[in-house]
């Protein structure tokens, strides 16, 4: 049994004072004018994985207003190992609370609970902007494969965040650095070895692959040198460069400094100096193959898919949809209105959403 979510419980999120949805596994086209709460909806439901969201919002910016009360999403997952409770709150001013199954739990064990993927009309930008939102896109793709990922991460970002306080405090005490940079070069390499296997996965499912879009070749790269690969090599080369940091204030060295490379393989193009529609296609045909990656290990991801049909033409869109269909995976798709999903007919669910007064109110239609 593929991931799914079967229902979803807003409570004063965003333009949501209440909202209540029961679905089926199925894709779920979701469409309403600008402004409706779509984005929002499918927000919610990004909640339920480790991270800040789709959006990346404080939990303050989520809570609906003008009450600000806190805020509320409840769901039920169902998989392979059978169902799972989500909970995810915040009340006023405080930070957000996970539950997992009733019981309290770390945000980075949602990793373990629901594998998801998401691709935002910000994301269009991605292959022109800095190398931090790239950085986002792939580790989202590897947190897909490695949930563990996300626990690398924190730990990484943390003793960092503490040797740079350390830099730019001028401490110069070795005996300071060496435990931070012992955690740091011990997830550091984690995150390295686990960001290049998700490279050599996709690259795997992008091999031979029936699509419509175009293969992307990948390469991870550094912002200034390369990357120590090792825990030993970048554990020293952290001890090398403290003066050098120290100058800076902060750390120059490791993961956080790392870039995607991205090529249209057929044309042998950087993905940087093609055109807005393919660096677009690009990115659908890097979703597909981590999904397809993620299905031919037993368990396709769930997908948030938020205006991706509004710029493609009526043979695209079918193949998309083709393909999702395929991989048996639970699409939430948004756009304006229904005749973008058209080519879906009974494969999917369909959700309505319409503005009342700045309140979102969302309803089932017929399939």
């Amino acid at each position: 049994m593929s991931l799914h979510l079967t229902t979803l419980a807003l409570s004063h999120f965003r333009s949501y004072q209440r909202a209540e949805l029961r679905v089926d596994a199925r894709p779920v086209a979701i469409w309403g004018p600008n402004g409706a709460g779509k984005t929002n909806l499918i927000e919610a439901i990004s909640l339920l994985s480790p991270g800040r969201g789709m959006r990346r919002a404080s939990a303050q910016d989520m809570t609906r207003r003008p009450e600000a009360l806190g805020w509320k999403v409840s769901a039920l997952l169902q998989g392979q190992a059978g169902p799972r409770e989500v909970m995810i709150r915040s009340e006023a001013g405080a930070a957000r609370v996970t539950e997992i199954d009733g019981k309290p739990a770390p945000q980075v064990a949602l990793g373990r609970v629901a594998r998801m993927l998401w691709l935002i009309p910000s994301m269009d930008r991605l292959w022109i902007e800095a190398p931090e939102g790239r950085r986002r896109f792939l580790d989202r793709m590897t947190l897909s494969f490695f949930p563990d990922h996300a626990e690398a991460s924190l730990t990484y970002e943390k003793a960092m965040r503490e040797r740079n306080r350390l830099l730019k405090e001028q401490v110069r005490d070795a005996h300071w650095y060496a435990a931070l940079e012992r955690q740091m070069a011990q997830s550091g390499a984690a995150i390295q070895d686990a960001r290049q296997a998700s490279l050599d996965r996709l690259a795997q499912a992008q091999q031979g692959a029936e699509t419509q879009f175009p293969a992307a070749d990948l390469e991870l790269i550094s912002t200034e040198a390369d990357i120590p690969g090792s825990q030993q090599d970048l554990r020293e080369a952290l001890a090398e460069g403290r003066f050098r940091d120290m100058a800076a204030g902060r750390t120059l060295v490791g993961p956080h400094r790392a870039d995607l490379y991205g090529v249209f393989a057929a044309k042998g193009v950087p993905a940087s100096d093609c055109s807005t529609g393919e660096q677009k296609a690009l990115l659908i045909s890097l979703i597909l193959a981590n999904a397809r990656a993620l299905a031919a290990e037993g368990e396709p991801p769930i997908l948030l898919l938020d205006e991706v049909a509004a710029h493609l033409d009526a043979q695209r869109r079918a193949a998309l949809y083709d393909e999702i269909c395929a991989l048996g995976a639970q699409a939430w798709m948004t756009g304006t209105g229904p005749e973008l999903f058209t080519e879906l007919g009974p494969r999917a669910q369909q959700l309505k959403v319409r503005d009342e007064q700045g309140q979102s109110f969302v309803e089932k239609t017929a399939d």
